[in-house]
């Protein structure tokens, strides 16, 4: 493939792969999963009752692991039926977002009775409102993954097969959302009334906040605040790794050499380096625009 057209080609793969990354974290703020659900799944048991959406099916990396391969299993079975493209890839993450709509519901309902001896009550307004939107954006998610997928396989001629890819990336999307989109709504939003920096004491664990701006919050409130912040950045790093890792090899083909391939890997290896100093760097101006940690001033004093 021509460099040109293979950067063309990766640029939709990064722009789907942004929109898949930064739906899938909004998905987990509506519905509470993975690194904030064990905060929310406590606070009946502190005495806190809530109404936020408790489903945590899974982790979020093997909830979209599932998903995704569900939906790219039945958009293989469909394009070799000779049904186009475009349809099979939108029926297979149509039934793959049925699949999680459902697994949602049930584990809602179960969390929450199992917590009936805690007064925590089953809000079945909060299964009409909120089912509905993590739905939408497992769609959009599956949809974007499988869209992914499917030019590694038929463009870039990836050896796997799309069920295969489809899995293999909604782990890493799902991996994505849990290191980076999940620490902009678990620090900040669950516990905008404990100092920011000072890390969350045990005595504080299941006080979550639970009145928003207009009543008592939501799973659809928290993803309105992460839509501003912590849902873009997990699209733009999931984005980043999907266009950043097909880039090596298409400006460093490892088909045309040995040399070629070795310069692949020495690429990667320098990619992966700068991301390492660029991250220190952002670290150390963090902690000198908001002050030390509490543990430096005490040492300090």
């Amino acid at each position: 493939m021509e460099p040109l057209m293979g950067m063309g080609v990766l640029a939709l793969m990064g722009a789907a792969a942004t929109i898949a990354g930064t739906t899938e974290d909004l998905e987990s703020d509506v519905g509470s999963q993975s690194n904030p659900n064990s905060q929310v799944q406590l606070a009946p048991q502190m005495m806190y009752p809530h109404r936020i959406y408790n489903k945590a099916i899974s982790g979020e990396p093997p909830s979209n692991a599932l998903i995704c391969a569900i939906g790219g299993t039945v958009a293989s079975v469909l394009m070799t039926a000779g049904l186009s493209v475009v349809f099979a890839i939108a029926i297979g993450a149509l039934i793959a977002t049925a699949v999680h709509g459902t697994y949602a519901i049930t584990s809602y309902m179960g969390r929450t009775a199992s917590q009936k001896r805690f007064r925590q009550p089953i809000y079945l307004d909060i299964i009409r409102s909120h089912t509905p939107v993590i739905m939408g954006y497992a769609f959009i998610t599956t949809f974007c993954i499988l869209v992914v997928s499917y030019i590694m396989v038929a463009v870039l001629g990836h050896p796997f097969p799309l069920a295969l890819i489809a899995f293999i990336w909604g782990i890493t999307v799902g991996a994505i959302g849990s290191s980076t989109g999940d620490v902009h709504y678990g620090a900040e939003r669950e516990f905008q009334n404990v100092e920011f920096g000072s890390g969350l004491n045990a005595a504080n664990s299941g006080n979550i906040v639970r009145k928003g701006e207009a009543g008592l919050r939501n799973g659809i409130d928290n993803s309105w605040f992460c839509a501003k912040f912590g849902g873009p950045v997990t699209g733009l790093a999931f984005g980043m790794t999907v266009f950043l890792s097909g880039w090596i090899t298409v400006v460093f083909d490892p088909a045309m050499s040995l040399t070629m391939g070795w310069l692949s890997v020495v690429a990667g290896a320098i990619l992966v380096l700068l991301m390492i100093i660029w991250n220190r760097r952002i670290e150390v101006a963090a902690r000198k625009a908001y002050g030390p940690y509490k543990e430096d001033e005490e040492v300090a004093a």
